[in-house]
């Protein structure tokens, strides 16, 4: 008896984080398919105007089917305006990064975002500078440095690359402090539709009057495309969604330091690509960061980067 009563329980226990890892996983996944799309002609925004496009269809095909509360006019223009402005440059500036520099030190340089997020917080007095926080951003820091500092570094640009991804990631935490205003209530797909919408049509435009709108040239360039959009945007925040409720906020924010280990596993196994030993130091440094200003934290990692 006591064996069946405890089996739901072990199997929501494993189910949380496998998905919180699936979602790490194809995140992880979008530079190969990212790098894939370029090699195939397609250009940058280009291929996010996509990406986003066919997220959104799915999401709102999910929202068709939930029927969640819409939000208020306020927050349908707060999530708009993310999309449209924040989500679209963040996402821009680090898939351009990746045409410069290697994709595991591109998504190391990302993950720098929780800790100006946490900078951001208590500049704005917002949270306080205890000594967990005072200490994640020390080990941020010397991550950062040990990331920059050690060498053997790949890219045509690494001057440009290494600005447009710590760029990338100013950009989301600055995405992340004004997403946190947002109702807590709010739907996530629907938030998500919203957001990809937002970002679609933002980069759509861009291309349009900039006339950058360089679509694969090849089949197969669709295809990588089509697996960034499903695989790596609309699969993640589904499992996203479904590990938060079974798991919390905090477990999912921790887990999802997976993310840059497996672009770079990825991109080491597909292109070659190398951590030295002082980088891969600096970016175990950089996810320690992660997980200290994860635990205990509660807030909703809903909206992911890249």
């Amino acid at each position: 008896m006591t064996l069946v009563s405890e089996r739901p329980v072990r199997s929501r226990s494993v189910r949380g984080p496998a998905l919180c890892l699936a979602a790490a996983t194809g995140f992880g996944l979008s530079v190969v398919f990212a790098k894939e799309a370029d090699r195939a002609g397609t250009g940058v925004e280009s291929m996010l105007a996509i990406r986003f496009a066919i997220a959104a269809v799915v999401c709102w095909a999910i929202v068709a089917r939930r029927r969640p509360a819409f939000p208020t006019r306020r927050a349908l223009l707060a999530c708009a305006g993310l999309g449209l402005v924040g989500y679209a440059a963040q996402s821009a500036l680090y898939f351009t990064s990746l045409t410069r520099i290697d994709g595991g030190l591109a998504a190391l340089l990302l993950y720098t975002y929780p800790a100006l997020v946490t900078l951001v917080a208590v500049a704005r007095r917002r949270e306080h500078l205890d000594a967990k926080r005072a200490a994640a951003l020390i080990c941020s820091a010397a991550g950062l440095a040990l990331l920059l500092g050690s060498g053997h570094l790949g890219g045509t640009d690494l001057a440009g690359g290494i600005t447009l991804a710590l760029g990338s990631a100013g950009l989301y935490a600055l995405y992340l402090t004004v997403a946190d205003g947002l109702p807590h209530d709010l739907d996530l797909f629907l938030t998500s539709a919203i957001v990809c919408t937002g970002a679609a049509l933002s980069l759509t435009i861009w291309c349009a009057v900039t006339g950058s709108a360089d679509l694969p040239d090849r089949p197969e360039g669709w295809l990588w495309v089509m697996l960034l959009a499903v695989v790596s945007t609309v699969i993640p925040f589904v499992c996203t969604f479904a590990g938060l409720r079974a798991v919390g906020a905090s477990t999912v924010a921790i887990l999802s330091g997976a993310e840059p280990i497996v672009t770079a596993a990825s991109t080491a196994l597909i292109y070659g690509e190398r951590l030295g030993p002082g980088q891969l130091l600096g970016g175990t440094a950089v996810l320690a960061a992660v997980a200290l200003l994860s635990s205990g934290r509660g807030q909703d990692p809903q909206l992911r980067a890249a």
